[in-house]
């Protein structure tokens, strides 16, 4: 029978990564095999500049974790090593210094996650990883209206130029 100790200890990590959980804005489960430890250094590097955090966890807590969140659908993912990622700012950018790092190496694979509240496949993070950052997307938007704008003005002066050439 599990000591007394250890049970409490393990509640004590299930609640801790419960409360983790429902603060996250990207909560990502992947794969770890096959990647060796200055790989995994680098990529936790990544993961921090990121503002986010990268632990290996049992999946047994981690399933007793989503368990106490009311968070259905991602049990059968937790299966072989699982690490789990989790960001309180923003979801897009771990999402994409995860899903570079799993293109670089074939092992890594990203299992599902979840994020704003709302359970993804790993095929829908992967599309939502290859959108363009939040800053790119803005200076498409400024580059097109700065374009509509640069154009309005040149044909108001050729409206301009033929008044007074008529007048």
């Amino acid at each position: 029978m599990a000591n007394e100790k250890i049970i409490k200890q393990k509640d004590e990590e299930v609640k801790a990564l419960a409360a983790k959980i429902k603060e996250a804005k990207l909560v990502l489960l992947t794969d770890y095999r096959g990647i060796n430890v200055t790989d995994v250094t680098n990529l936790r590097k990544s993961i921090r500049e990121a503002k986010s955090e990268y632990k290996v966890i049992k999946n047994n807590i981690t399933r007793r974790a989503l368990k106490e969140c009311n968070i259905e659908g991602l049990d059968e993912v937790l299966e072989g090593p699982t690490a789990v990622i989790l960001s309180n700012e923003d979801y897009l950018e771990p999402a994409k210094a995860i899903y570079e790092y799993s293109k670089k190496n074939d092992f890594y694979k990203i299992k599902g996650g979840i994020i704003e509240g709302k359970v993804m496949t790993a095929e829908e993070i992967i599309t939502i990883a290859k959108l363009p950052s939040r800053e790119t997307l803005l200076s498409m938007l400024a580059g097109a209206l700065l374009g509509n704008i640069s154009k309005l003005a040149v044909a108001l002066d050729q409206v301009k130029v033929q008044k007074e050439a008529n007048a």
